[in-house]
This record gives structure tokens, sequence and C-alpha cells, in this order.
């Protein structure tokens, strides 16, 4: 299926409709599946409860449509090409036609392992091909996948195996990642401890590690597909069914355990990336992301399968064996369209461009970025030495309980306005809210990114506690769901992500968002990245206090830290100013790239041990040299060595 927005002409009568007539206008993208049975009534709402189902009456298996339906005519054509960490490794190549018989035979192993329809099976895998195939296979059969990001601590994993009472567990025996290989295993055998649930361990064999199998419980992946065929019936699903769990990251409070079901996410899924990324059949595609978190289960599994394109899988990280390996990957799979984080673009932009400067990149038309709001010079950075100035770029903004992108430049409509989200997709009635939910029309306004009517993609609840989701989503502002970012819609009707709502500090009486300040900061050439956060002031009410990655050591950094607070000064306010400013190496980051702010808050709060559930972050050793930076008010600190 080819994208339905091609000019500013076609979104507007596809963005007019989706409003006027959005029962009308889903129903056209749905029947563009195979349906085992049709729906009746489209959709059934209402967002005080919330209630939210979609394709009433529906009956389908989503994996037909991943799958099934291509093998005709495109059942040679690759679905995957998996990139191993280490590049000395073969590439492997899936077609379609191979991985729905991988599929096939490895829902043969669910079933045959006890897995019923409606039960959940948590993953704690790296990205290796056996992750999408097993998503797929519970798919098949009916049963809820559950993902759990392979960097996550045993209590991490634990808690989400307990909160879905999965009574099945996919691993490996371990990963690779760079140069380092992870006991994956033996994280998650800790993590079963307090388990009690868990029945069944299925183990893939990756690494080729000493790990311990417990008799009756742990069996390999590789020894249970010798025991079945790869013929598999797919499941009869009900349009509503649960097609997977999914956790918030958790670096605030308990996760919450997002969930999707099959048929609309599928839809949105679908329609969100033919007209975003505007694929053709020939093109290839590579989201980095990885599959434990929604952007890999949307854009990297569900949405490129859905329309039948050829996609890379890359297990490793961007800085091994050099910072040169994205791109030397880019140029040997002539990759078209690429789709990464800000995280990792200021990362590399941190690299230098040498790593560049041998790979052509000439192949990429197209580039993505997801996960936050990008600085105006990360933006640059990418559009000249990634895109060559020749890439259309699309920012796009979502969450994981939207199930798809809500926001995004898009290509042929948009202008290229560094910074901004741009354009509601269509089916999206965007509210910009005051304090009171009082709806800001008009442009040139800034306020709270509401959404006043449900779309597709949208979460079912909180798994296990609908209460939650109606209280986190649905209460602040009574008819809205509630996004929990800030947002400005300029003078021409574009929309600009300002940060988390609670990301908001108010000086003297004036509410300023961090991710603005932040923008302005991210400017001067000797930053790579900074988080700003407010603490107590006796007569401000809240001061500025800012954290800053520099590419270098400071040579004068008295003077460095002067220059940034006068840009700031200029691009936002003298209002806007830090009082407090601090060089740093590193950020409190989780292992999805979000910097975790409520750690820094606390720290110039003066707190030194209470920093609650650290799990999710990459090193947290960090957080002990920040507080030294803070106590002894240095002007620079090398952070984690």
């Amino acid at each position: 299926m080819k994208s339905e927005i091609n000019s500013l002409e076609e979104y507007k009568r596809e963005y007019e409709k989706s409003i006027t007539a959005p029962e009308e206008f889903w129903a056209e993208k749905a029947n563009n599946f195979v349906w085992r049975k049709k729906f009746g009534k489209v959709l059934e709402w209402n967002f005080d409860e919330p209630l939210n189902r979609w394709f009433i009456g529906g009956k389908l298996n989503i994996t037909e449509n991943c799958l099934d339906r291509h093998l005709e005519k495109k059942g040679d054509k690759t679905a995957f090409i998996w990139e191993p960490n280490n590049p000395t490794e073969k590439t492997i190549n899936i077609s379609y036609n191979e991985l729905h018989k991988r599929v096939c035979r490895f829902a043969n192993v669910l079933l045959n392992n006890g897995v019923k329809k409606g039960d959940r099976v948590c993953m704690y895998l790296p990205m290796i091909p056996e992750l999408p195939v097993a998503m797929l296979a519970c798919a098949r059969i009916g049963a809820i996948h559950s993902v759990v990001y392979a960097g996550f601590s045993s209590g991490s994993l634990s808690t989400r195996i307990l909160d879905t009472k999965a009574e099945i567990v996919i691993t490996s025996d371990g990963a690779y990642r760079g140069s380092k290989t992870i006991p994956m295993k033996a994280i998650a055998d800790e993590a079963l401890l307090s388990c009690p649930n868990v029945k069944k361990v299925i183990v893939v064999k990756r690494t080729a590690e000493n790990i311990k199998l417990n008799a009756g419980k742990d069996v390999w992946w590789h020894e249970e597909e010798n025991k079945v065929n790869d013929t598999c019936q797919a499941a009869e699903m009900d349009a509503e069914n649960i097609l997977f769990v999914l956790y918030t990251s958790g670096s605030t409070g308990k996760p919450k355990g997002i969930a999707h079901s099959c048929a609309s996410y599928m839809v949105y899924a679908d329609y969100t990336f033919r007209n975003v990324f505007h694929c053709s059949q020939n093109d290839v595609y590579w989201c980095t992301a990885d599959i434990g978190w929604i952007t890999g289960h949307s854009y990297l599994v569900y949405g490129p399968l859905l329309s039948g394109i050829t996609s890379v899988m890359f297990e490793g990280i961007p800085t091994f064996p050099d910072a040169g390996r994205w791109w030397e990957i880019v140029d040997k799979n002539k990759v078209n369209i690429f789709y990464t984080s800000p995280t990792a673009i200021r990362t590399l932009e941190a690299l230098g461009s040498d790593p560049i400067k041998k790979y052509s990149l000439s192949s990429l038309k197209l580039l993505g970025t997801v996960g936050e709001p990008i600085n105006s010079s990360a933006w640059e950075w990418y559009h000249k030495n990634i895109g060559k100035e020749k890439c259309f770029i699309v920012d796009t903004w979502w969450q994981t309980e939207t199930g798809g992108i809500v926001i995004s430049p898009l290509l042929n409509v948009s202008e290229q306005k560094p910074g901004y989200a741009m354009l509601p997709l269509p089916g999206i009635q965007l509210v910009i809210a005051n304090a009171k939910g009082e709806e800001q029309k008009g442009n040139d306004v800034e306020g709270i990114l509401c959404i006043k009517f449900p779309w597709p993609g949208m979460l079912r609840t909180v798994y296990g506690d609908h209460e939650r989701c109606k209280k986190t989503y649905f209460s602040d502002f009574k008819g809205l769901y509630f996004s929990g970012d800030g947002c400005k819609r300029d003078k021409d009707g574009d929309y600009r992500i300002t940060g988390r709502v609670d990301d908001v500090i108010k000086v003297s009486g004036h509410l300023l968002g961090t991710a603005e300040i932040e923008n302005a900061i991210n400017q001067h050439l000797a930053v790579v990245e900074s988080a700003v956060v407010g603490y107590p002031h006796e007569i401000k009410g809240s001061a500025i206090g800012a954290f800053v990655a520099t590419f270098k050591v400071p040579e004068n950094s008295e003077k460095l830290k002067q220059e940034i607070i006068e840009q700031v000064g200029k691009a936002v306010g003298p209002i806007a100013k830090p009082e407090k400013l601090f060089f740093v190496h590193e950020l409190p980051k989780t292992r999805s790239g979000k910097i975790v702010r409520r750690i820094l808050k606390k720290i110039l709060e003066g707190e030194t041990e209470n920093f609650g559930d650290i799990s999710t972050l990459i090193d947290p050793f960090v957080i002990k040299e920040l507080v030294k930076v803070v106590s002894s008010e240095k002007k620079f600190a090398k952070i984690g060595l």
C-alpha cells in the first residue's frame, strides 16, 4: 500500500475527512487488510471511563497481514537484514517466506510448551532475529507478548514478569553489546527467584555462555524447534483482544504496562509508517531503536512488515568497533530511510565528523528522529553530515501510549523547522490546554498538549490497573487525553514540543519549559547536551540549575559558563538564565536515552543518597560523581572515571 499523503492538498483533504467523518475515514484504512470477519461498528468511546473500542465485531490475525498476504508476490523478498554486533560475523537476510516458516515453527514450540490464547509471554532478548520471530509467534497463536529491554536489571525484569503474571519467559544465554558480553540467562535466573509463576524458560543459544539449565523448566530454543513442523494456522482474534503489553521505562514510580489491541494498533501502525516514511517497495529502511521500546514494536517489526518492506535490524551499538559502524551499515545495505534518536545523534556528533568521511551515505533520502524533541544544533549536524543537506527530516512526536506517530513533518507537505514536530497526522485532534483544561484556540499559543478524540493506536488500559489508566491519562482534564507534555503552536500553526509538564520551572511567577532552555544551551558549539531542572530559591520560589556536557574539558570554564548563560538570556529571556551551571562529562540516562531529571533535581535540593529506583540507568555510578560536583561547587568534573 502506498502513502495517501504526497502533497499539502492531499494532507488537507485527508485531515479534513478524518475530523468530519472519522469512522468512515478509519474504516477505509481498515478495509485494506485481511479480515476473517468484517467489523460492524467502527468505534465506541468514552474518555470518562475511559472506554475506547475499535472495529467492533471484527475478527483477524495480525500475522496474516504481516506475513501470509505477502507470500504470493513477495515471498522471496527480504524482510529483515540482520547485522550482527561484530562486523566480522555474517550478515543474515531473512525473506518473507523464511520469516513465515520460522514464526509458524516457533508458534508450534509455544503451543507444545503449553502456551494458550490469552497467556502472557515475557521476552528478555537482545536484538537478534529470534526476538521478532517470538513476538509474531505469540501473535500467531493469540498469546500476549511483553518484551523487556535487554539492558534492564533483574529487578526490572522480575517486576514486569510479576505484573503480567507471565508463565513463559524467553531469553538467551548471553548477548553481545560492543566489546562486552552480557550474561542474559544469569540475569534472568536472578529475576526468576522472585517469580514462582514462571513454569518454562526457553533459551536461545547466542554467545555459547556456560549457563545453568534448570531441569524440567529450562529448554533450548533450537532443540524445541526440532520437535515441531513449520505449519501453524493463525488463531482468529477479536479486534479488541490485547496484542501486547509494553512497559514504560519506569524512571519514576512503578512501571506502567501499556496494553494495545490487535486490530486498531495494526491499522494505525501501518497508516503512520507509510505516510511518515514514504517507503517504496524497493527501499531499505532502518529503525535503530531496540525492539524493547515502542519504537521498535511499531516501526521495526509491525509497521514495515505490514507494508512488505525490507528492514535492517542491528544487534550492536553505533560506536563499535568504531564510530563509523552505523554509516558502514548504511552504505553496505544501501539504506534509504534512517530513523534514530536525538541522544544517538548527539553522541556521534560529540565524536566529530571524521568517522563519517569515508562513507558516501548517498543512498539516504529521508531521515527521522524519535524519543525527545531534537535540539536545533543536533538537527543541523544530522542534516549536514548524514543527510548531506538533501534529506528531509521527520522529527516525530509520540508515546508508548499513542501506539504510533502523532505529530510529524511530512514529506512534500511540511517545510523544515529544526526542533518542530510540525503537523498532527490525520485522525489526531490536538488541543493545547491551559492549566484549567481550557482549549487555547488560534495560533501563537502555548500550554499542555492533549487530544480530544480517540485514534486507533491509543492505549486500551494499563494492564491490570484500569483505574491507573484513568487517573494518569484521562482525569486531569475532562474529556481529554492528557499527554503530559507542554506544547507551542506558532503563528504558522506548527507544533513544537516544549518538554514534560512536570519539567516546567516556575521562576518568580513565570512558567519556563526546560526543553526551551536546554535548546538554547545546546546551541553553543562547545556543548554536547544539557539538562535543566528547578530547585528551591528563597526569593524566586524556584531557580534554574543546568548540567552541561561538553565536547572537551573547557580551557576557561568561567568564561564558557558566562557565554552559555548569556546565550540563554538572548534566546529565551533574562528570566531563563541558569542560577547554577555545572560542567560534566555525562548525564544520568535510562537505557532508552532519556535523561532522568528527577535525580538532578534531588541533587540540587541537597539529597546525596535517596534516589529511588535507579535500575534503569545506563551507569548508576554517575550519580555519585554528580553529587560530588554539586556539593563541592566545582566548575568541571570528569564523570564516570
